[in-house]
């Protein structure tokens, strides 16, 4: 399928919607299989010495792709349905290239050390992903990498301050930033953080913007429109969508996502066959899903900001025109997506009651499943967060963080409300 369409003359471009069904398959080069098969092979045949030749030079960045891509080698390298799958997940985020690998967090540390280098500063937003700050603080250090931290709270002039006081204009590498955060759903100025890099960048040295944007994309928000260089997703969450599958997957220029697939190549970090193909299917459904997720999560969001036995909801849907955080969200979200993250009124012991009773809302950290999630932030997935910057974050003893999935939404608000009750 081509993302063009032509009949007499009259041009027809095609939805990403659309393009999920088949954008980068050739069902006649698959015996005219409709869907993609599993390529479930670890080398794959030359049909001459020549051809082993170029397929290599084409691997090695010697020899430009043929007509059909790069030849095929050895699933380390390229297969298929990987490479399917990341031709068709540049269409959400309007991307040149994709890479595709075996969880978030193995698209997050591959792009940064093939990024970065002994010397470099990293800027990071906070509050962020506990294995991501986990990474950043405690992993890159030993690579002789600085990490400098900003917050929701801070300008643009207060950010490059923060720089600037500690010596790094100059060693500024890399910008990554988590929009919403995880898991209070604050939000980050997509092109503030970009204004941020361009100010740093020189003619030599550029300052790279990275984006987690695994709470909203690639459906509700475009990163790389708003001029973000890598865009970094744990696809096991919405873009899987059914809790069966741990990926992850980095977008941006050819140049950069190049570099990247080198390393991964090096690291054995690519994503296999089969998880490859169960992406796939999983984007032919993702704008169903994720938007009736949304539509769930609004109503919920709603009845629980008036329920008696909640303190606060923190859910994009509530904002109000005079918080400075709805002028953000009209400028870079497209909709408010499906994670909601509430304060129960009372203690730890008052949450995990409520985590405790539920009957049909499943126990469990993730999100972005078909089916609805609770977790404790606090306890579980930013339990290693030290307590001073929870409490800074806002990530107290009595927040819930919700991942509504796409059941009947009222069947979602009863579970909820005995299980409220309990407290």
């Amino acid at each position: 399928m081509d993302k063009e369409l032509v009949s007499n003359g009259n041009r027809k471009v095609l939805k990403p919607e659309t393009l999920m069904m088949g954008y980068g398959y050739k069902p006649e080069l698959s015996e005219g299989a409709v869907k993609c098969p599993i390529f479930q092979t670890s080398t794959f045949v030359f049909e001459n010495a020549k051809d082993g030749k170029e397929f290599f030079e084409m691997a090695h960045g010697t020899r430009e792709p043929g007509k059909h891509g790069a030849g095929l080698i050895y699933s380390r390298i390229n297969n298929p349905d990987l490479e399917i799958l990341e031709d068709r997940l540049t269409i959400w985020d309007g991307a040149e290239a994709c890479a595709v690998f075996d969880s978030g967090m193995a698209a997050i540390s591959t792009a940064v050390l093939e990024l970065l280098k002994p010397g470099d500063v990293l800027l990071s937003s906070e509050p962020i992903y506990g294995g991501t700050e986990h990474l950043f603080e405690s992993t890159l250090t030993k690579f002789g990498i600085q990490t400098l931290n900003f917050g929701v709270q801070h300008t643009r002039q207060q950010i490059i301050e923060i720089v600037e006081r500690a010596g790094a204009a100059d060693k500024l590498r890399m910008i990554f930033f988590e929009t919403p955060a995880n898991p209070t759903n604050c939000l980050i100025d997509i092109d503030m953080c970009v204004e941020i890099a361009k100010h740093f960048s020189t003619k030599d040295r550029k300052v790279l913007t990275a984006l987690d944007n695994t709470f909203l994309g690639p459906v509700f928000q475009h990163p790389i429109k708003h001029g973000v260089d890598l865009v970094i997703y744990s696809a096991t969450k919405y873009i899987g969508g059914h809790s069966d599958v741990v990926a992850g997957a980095c977008l941006g220029s050819k140049e950069l996502i190049n570099r990247i697939k080198s390393l991964r190549v090096a690291l054995g970090s690519m994503a296999s066959p089969l998880t490859g193909w169960l992406l796939l299917r999983s984007l032919e459904t993702l704008k169903m899903r994720m938007t009736t997720a949304a539509q769930n999560a609004q109503e919920i969001a709603e009845w629980l900001s008036t329920h008696p036995k909640v303190e606060k909801v923190l859910y994009l849907g509530l904002l109000k025109r005079d918080n400075p955080q709805y002028i953000i969200y009209k400028k870079q979200c497209l909709s408010p997506g499906a994670m909601i993250s509430f304060l129960v009124k009372g203690d730890e012991l008052a949450s995990f009651r409520f985590l405790d009773s539920l009957k049909m809302v499943k126990l469990a950290v993730s999100l972005g499943g078909t089916e609805s999630l609770a977790e404790h932030p606090a306890a579980m997935t930013h339990s290693a967060v030290g307590l001073e910057k929870r409490k800074e974050f806002g990530i107290a003893d009595n927040l819930v963080r919700l991942s509504v999935g796409v059941e009947a939404a009222e069947d979602i608000i009863w579970d909820l409300d005995q299980a409220l009750s309990q407290i």
